[in-house]
């Protein structure tokens, strides 16, 4: 792989979680919006500002490589949220289900992440944007491990 070729790698790898983030961006609005507890609003509310600071971070990485920023959402992103829309009709607004929902996104975005850092085609020669991804990741986990705790007290 050439060095253009690989850079335009690294773009499009970094964009991709541009839009994981989008994505978990919109489930936590989603889960707001399917729920009146203060405290899981004020949780999901720190989530999706924590996904904007990641996108923030990871936008700036891509300008120094000389690409263009994504927007938007994944394709599949777009497909969850709407089953959530459709799921919620049906299961109400009971805090399992918003929970579980929550934990899925955490486990798609933790996935991407992995992904990133674990292809071998990616040589990222730059210890700043592994360190980078490497402290979303664990971002990503912490909230994981605190909205799966959340949705077992539910049931215990």
């Amino acid at each position: 792989m050439g060095v253009l070729q690989h850079v335009q790698h690294q773009i499009g790898a970094l964009n991709d979680l541009i839009k994981i983030n989008n994505d978990r961006i919109a489930g936590y609005q989603k889960a707001n919006e399917a729920t009146d507890e203060t405290g899981l609003n004020l949780l999901f509310n720190e989530y999706i500002e924590q996904s904007k600071n990641y996108v923030s971070e990871i936008r700036e990485y891509i300008h120094v490589l000389g690409g263009a920023p994504a927007d938007g959402t994944t394709l599949s992103g777009k497909f969850y949220h709407a089953w959530i829309d459709v799921k919620s009709v049906f299961t109400g607004k009971d805090r399992h289900s918003i929970l579980a929902g929550c934990e899925y996104g955490e486990d798609v975005a933790k996935k991407a992440y992995r992904a990133a850092l674990d292809d071998k085609e990616l040589i990222w020669e730059d210890e700043k944007v592994v360190a980078i991804l490497t402290d979303h990741l664990e971002g990503l986990k912490k909230a994981h491990d605190t909205v799966k705790s959340l949705r077992d007290a539910v049931n215990a």
